[in-house]
């Protein structure tokens, strides 16, 4: 499964900074009708996150380019279409009541926040609040307030005139006004800090930073007091000089985890506002309120969209994926390894996929099971602290989002770890050769192992999903080891694999058991994660045989159905070549007829095909995918991608990928654009420099 990596240089990706924070908002509607608008019960609200309002917004790009600036001429008349459309902007107290018993919001709420405390707040915002009687949300970064007058900000990674943002008279008199509530925004967090040993600066609310002096992470003591501190700070400084109480802290660039949200609270600030997408249920708390994201180009009537995007999971947006081996990129020569990952970040960028499933684990040999790590980890070796740079590169250079492809239980630890020996058992004791190399997910102690890896990949890495491995099944004779035994007789059955066996109905209730085992331990390791990474998406490698014959179940421990609703995205195996399928395109077809026919089931899985034949080690021909993608879209099937992706060697074709997987014709407009400077700097100075 493996390549030798080519020596061919390429310079870094010289791209504008690309449009990060939009990219979590637009995405999941695209090709989605326009959705029903929320039920009316008086405690659900909708947030839209405003940023600097300009006058003449595109020119003003020239010397200062912002994504979400917007123009002012557009900006009054959002707040036309708003009192038009029957939208009712509330404020802060009116949510706060209602959630807590009190009088009900108006139809269609809707809460206006603006960020980082620009001039344009009270020169241009103000008085439109005025004129429409419209509360507001205001937050502020209060180091930048406190820069004197005449000096230069550091506003994420560049400077910017003091003149640019609020005085801290003009912020006192519209607290004074009753119609603006202000927030923390951060004292010095809005911006970067280095988060790996390569120097990429990742937002600083929730990274633990890098000291490339010590070659050490801060702990996750000192990150919490960091956070904190900084938070007590910016709320001080707010309530000190402008006389008003502050309780709302809004995450710089939405960058926040479980961590952060108890130090807000700590320190005074118990509601949190988020860029997670969608509206503000009665079941969504306070603490992690959620904004839909306004830039330069929308214009008044796709708020209508806006204001009606659904939560993350709740509609599956197109996915197409390129997944890709972080193997590929490793070189132990630090240089090369840097134009490995400089040529695969080209070519997403070229092909534009919605996602790449993207290995963080090491896995030289091939056999699938993870051999060290490429991320920093309590219990197995780091081959390279890898995958949190190529991961952020991926991210905002490439516009794409990332999952962490990691196995569930194909983990070989070190021999001196007692763990090491707890893995899964046939029945007759024999180690098989064409399985997976396991630990047994029945152990505690492994599973709180797992965990702990898991947990150490979200607290060093920033990415939006994960892709459980396909290791995660179990044989019709699997698992025999003590901890399995010990686990099948609290579900009431004998601790004897052969007696199971023997009785059909013992069986059908061992397989549906072992099925919805590896289902939670798979939840579990994702709310470990999505501690340090809120929001993630889960995708989960599944085979083919036990989707197109549920009795196949009893050999795998996996179920078509109990994935699609457990998961977001199931990443359905459709490898003909691997199930030695002599007829391709109609096994195809009959899976994607399967598809169709389960509920959910076009919806929620993503085909990857198979680009390289293992058993001869070639390529798969690049006229045989196309054949396959078209025969796959012709029968309905919207997600689509394929596996491995060998950028070093252009295998498959880029025009054949870029053709199958991009998503780029389907971009809103405000997708495609290049350049936001708000985002903490993308690359390292010496990249900036070349």
């Amino acid at each position: 499964m493996r390549t030798t990596k080519k020596n061919t240089p390429l310079a870094f990706l010289r791209a504008a900074l690309p449009w990060l924070m939009l990219l979590a908002f637009s995405l999941p509607a695209l090709a989605q009708p326009l959705p029903a608008a929320d039920a009316d019960d008086g405690l659900g609200f909708r947030v839209i996150s405003f940023h600097d309002i300009r006058s003449n917004v595109r020119e003003s790009f020239e010397t200062s380019p912002d994504e979400t600036a917007m123009d002012e001429h557009t900006f009054a008349g959002v707040l036309a279409w708003l009192q038009y459309n029957d939208y009712h902007p509330v404020s802060l107290q009116q949510i706060v009541d209602a959630r807590s018993g009190g009088k009900p919001l108006p139809p269609r709420p809707v809460l206006l926040t603006f960020d980082d405390g620009y001039r344009s707040a009270y020169t241009k915002v103000f008085p439109l609040l005025r004129r429409y009687n419209y509360p507001a949300v205001m937050a502020l970064v209060t180091s930048w307030l406190e820069v004197p007058e005449g000096r230069q900000v550091h506003w994420g990674d560049k400077p910017a005139p003091r003149e640019n943002f609020l005085l801290w008279s003009e912020a006192a008199e519209m607290a004074r006004s009753g119609l603006v509530e202000f927030a923390s925004h951060s004292d010095a967090m809005h911006t970067g800090i280095v988060a790996n040993p390569q120097g990429n600066l990742l937002p600083a609310a929730a990274t633990h930073r890098y000291d490339p002096q010590t070659g050490r992470y801060e702990d996750d003591e000192a990150y919490v007091r960091r956070i904190e501190t900084d938070l007590r700070r910016s709320r001080e400084l707010i309530e000190k000089r402008t006389g008003a109480k502050v309780r709302a802290m809004v995450w710089p660039y939405g960058a926040y985890n479980a961590a952060t949200l108890a130090a807000s609270a700590r320190a005074g600030m118990p509601i949190t506002f988020t860029l997670d997408d969608g509206p503000n249920s009665a079941a969504v708390p306070l603490s992690r309120i959620r904004r839909a994201l306004a830039a330069y180009d929308n214009e008044a009537p796709s708020f209508d969209r806006m204001l009606r995007s659904p939560a993350g999971g709740e509609v599956r947006p197109v996915n197409r994926v390129m997944h890709v081996d972080l193997d590929y990129v490793y070189d132990p020569d630090p240089a090369q390894q840097e134009r490995n990952l400089s040529m695969l970040i080209d070519r997403v960028a070229t092909v534009r996929p919605r996602a790449v499933f993207l290995q963080a684990y090491a896995d030289p040999d091939g056999d699938g099971v993870a051999d060290a790590l490429y991320f920093p980890n309590r219990h197995l070796p780091v081959r390279a602290d890898l995958f949190a740079r190529a991961a952020w590169q991926l991210r905002s250079r490439a516009g794409v989002k990332v999952y962490a492809w990691m196995p569930v239980t194909a983990f070989r630890l070190p021999a001196s770890n007692p763990l090491a020996t707890h893995t899964v058992m046939a029945q007759d004791g024999a180690v098989h050769a064409d399985r997976y190399h396991r630990l047994t997910p029945f152990d505690p102690a492994v599973r709180t192992l797992v965990g702990d890896i898991y947990e150490d990949l979200g607290r060093h890495a920033f990415f939006e999903g994960l892709l459980f491995h396909d290791d995660a099944m179990l044989s019709d004779d699997e698992d025999a080891s003590p901890a399995a035994l010990a686990t099948y007789a609290k579900w009431g059955l004998p601790p004897d694999l052969a007696a199971i066996r023997a009785n059909p109905e013992l069986t059908a209730r061992w397989t549906a058991a072992k099925t919805r085992h590896l289902i939670e331990f798979t939840q579990e390791l994702a709310a470990r994660t999505g501690a340090w990474r809120p929001a993630l998406e889960t995708a989960r490698n599944l085979y083919a045989r036990p989707v197109l014959e549920p009795q196949a179940e009893q050999w795998f421990a996996q179920n078509y159905e109990a994935s699609l609703a457990a998961y977001d995205y199931v990443a359905l195996m459709a490898m003909p070549r691997m199930e030695r399928e002599t007829d391709a395109d109609g096994w195809l077809a009959r899976l994607a007829r399967r598809a169709a026919d389960t509920p959910r089931g076009l919806d929620g899985t993503v085909f990857e095909l198979q680009a390289r034949d293992w058993r001869t080690g070639k390529p798969v021909p690049d006229a045989e995918l196309s054949r396959q993608w078209t025969l796959l879209q012709r029968s309905g099937v919207r997600h689509l991608g394929y596996y491995p992706d060998d950028f070093l060697n252009d295998q498959p074709s880029l025009e054949t990928v870029r053709r199958a997987i991009s998503v780029r014709t389907l971009l809103p407009r405000a997708l495609r654009a290049t350049s936001n400077a708000q985002v903490p700097a993308q690359t390292t100075p010496k990249e900036r420099s070349q």
